[in-house]
């Protein structure tokens, strides 16, 4: 898709839209993990865009961790949005059915969230594989569930889109 004023337009007000639901519609589920809408304006943007749909994912990340996350920024976690896009932006085609593109959310949330992100975690603050990975798998569990509630609004929503 071309990058003209109009798209770079939507993908701004999907960066938004990410921002908002992270930081305003963010629910805990299970000690320190949170069900984070935000993943819903992610998957739009990549099926809308493809590639350049990974800037939702990145900026929207860095935005809502430095302005209201009370950890602050998280490299982890945009690493992890960085991966789960690259490989979501290079597998999933318009033309595929929707089970194909779940499959693909699944495996890229995973390589994200269960290998990057945990990766990241525990060379960056010394912590056990053993305690990181099972909580990163809560995790992985939720994102890839949000991500596949974002691929249904799209397919959704899609010829509405595309006749502008």
């Amino acid at each position: 898709m071309k990058l003209n004023t109009k798209n770079i337009a939507i993908l701004g007000m999907l960066t938004a839209l990410y921002v908002v639901l992270s930081a305003f519609l963010k629910f805990t589920l299970v000690g320190n993990i949170m069900v984070d809408l935000g993943y819903i304006a992610f998957t739009f943007a990549l099926c809308m865009f493809g590639p350049a749909g990974i800037i939702v994912g990145v900026l929207g990340c860095t935005l809502e961790s430095i302005l209201f996350s009370a950890y602050g920024f998280s490299i982890s976690w945009c690493l992890a949005n960085l991966t789960i896009g690259l490989i979501c932006a290079w597998l999933l085609k318009n033309d595929m059915n929707i089970y194909a593109k779940c499959l693909i959310v699944v495996v890229a949330v995973a390589v994200g969230m269960l290998g990057v992100k945990t990766a990241v975690e525990c060379l960056l603050y010394n912590i056990p594989l053993v305690v990181k990975l099972p909580k990163n798998a809560v995790a992985f569990a939720v994102d890839a569930v949000t991500m596949m509630i974002g691929l249904f609004f799209y397919q959704a929503t899609r010829k509405k889109i595309a006749n502008g």
